[in-house]
């Protein structure tokens, strides 16, 4: 995916969010703001877009979205149930009405055989629904950050279409 293309979805998004009336807040890991970045660089963004959570370490988790330690340490960062309390957790520490949250292992080290480089967990709230989604990116660290972009933005765009 390109910039372009990856430009192209936010302004959709901001677009959808402004026509439903609706804020949203990302958390974002292994991303490190990428999403919060595309979405502010929407002149006017800040009419739908409440804020962002660059929680790369397990304590910022913790700290800023109320993760749960034991929740980390039983399923560690890269799970399900780390990305669903991310999402709840950005909704519970912002005025948005939707969150999006990704965390995962972007690379080149880090994976294993039970989570290569390139698992991703992407979970998305809206205050009633909270849903998870394990994807799995090929590519370099680049490529793996830029398709967890891509995905959870046009991912969202049909989540907050249901609100």
């Amino acid at each position: 995916m390109q910039d372009a293309q990856l430009e192209q979805l936010a302004r959709e998004t901001g677009l959808l969010l402004l026509e439903k009336g609706l804020s949203m807040t990302a958390a974002e890991s292994c991303t490190g703001g990428w999403i919060a970045k595309l979405l502010t660089d929407i002149p006017g963004s800040s009419g739908w877009f409440e804020r962002g959570f660059v929680t790369y370490s397990n304590a910022s988790k913790t700290e800023l979205l109320g993760v749960r330690e034991d929740t980390l340490a039983l399923f560690g960062a890269v799970s399900e149930q780390v990305a669903l309390q991310m999402a709840r957790g950005a909704l519970l520490n912002s005025r948005a009405d939707l969150s999006v949250a990704v965390t995962g292992i972007a690379g080149p080290d880090g994976g294993s055989a039970f989570k290569p480089v390139g698992t991703v967990w992407i979970a998305w709230a809206n205050g009633e629904t909270l849903v998870a989604e394990r994807c799995w990116f090929a590519g370099d660290r680049e490529q793996v950050r830029r398709q967890t972009v891509a995905h959870s933005l046009g991912r969202l765009g049909a989540f907050c279409a249901t609100k």
